[in-house]
């Protein structure tokens, strides 16, 4: 009883979705402007990020309706999946990423882009995952030294010692901020 229900529930609720989704398109259709679109395939890294970006910026420059990226991408680099987010948070007009065709993945890098979209859409069998996008050098640019992985100070401001922190109430495990995420995600 309940496997039908919940089977009925999620027909209807793609029906409807559908049906939402069809009343999107068929206005901008009847608005008579441009859509234009770029594809991301494979993996992401400064030509492709060009390939993007100047996508954007020519769509904005002709006053497009919108733009749409479609991606199927394993990941990439750091630093062009940073440009292309920048890209899409300076559009004036709405960027949608849609992860297609079926089967496709937005993943590392990929989830950044599609979550920065004003639109994110996926196709059925698609997925995404995987936030860890990687250094052109293919170092660790993620240990104590990077970033916002600085260590709280133990003393305070006049360095006298007082305001430390006892070791019984201390909530930080040894190591980096990345080796905690991983060892939390473990756990989880």
């Amino acid at each position: 009883m309940f496997c039908q229900t919940s089977h009925r529930i999620r027909r209807h609720l793609r029906s409807v979705l559908i049906t939402a989704a069809l009343l999107v398109c068929s206005q901008v259709s009847s608005a008579d402007g441009i859509v234009y679109q770029v594809d991301l395939e494979g993996a992401l890294g400064v030509a492709t990020a060009e390939y993007i970006i100047t996508g954007i910026e020519t769509a904005n420059e002709t006053d497009a309706n919108a733009i749409i990226i479609r991606m199927d991408t394993p990941g990439g680099l750091m630093e062009p999946m940073r440009d292309i987010v920048q890209a899409i948070l300076a559009s004036k007009i709405p960027v949608i990423t849609y992860v297609s065709p079926g089967g496709a993945r937005a993943d590392s890098a990929g989830t950044f882009i599609l979550l920065a979209s004003h639109v994110a859409a996926m196709a059925p069998t698609t997925h995404l995952g995987a936030a860890t996008p990687v250094s052109l050098t293919g170092g660790d640019d993620f240990g104590p030294d990077a970033p916002g992985n600085e260590q709280p100070s133990s003393e305070n401001e006049n360095g006298d010692g007082e305001g430390e922190t006892p070791p019984e109430t201390d909530n930080q495990s040894p190591g980096s901020a990345m080796e905690r995420k991983v060892l939390n995600d473990a756990i989880s």
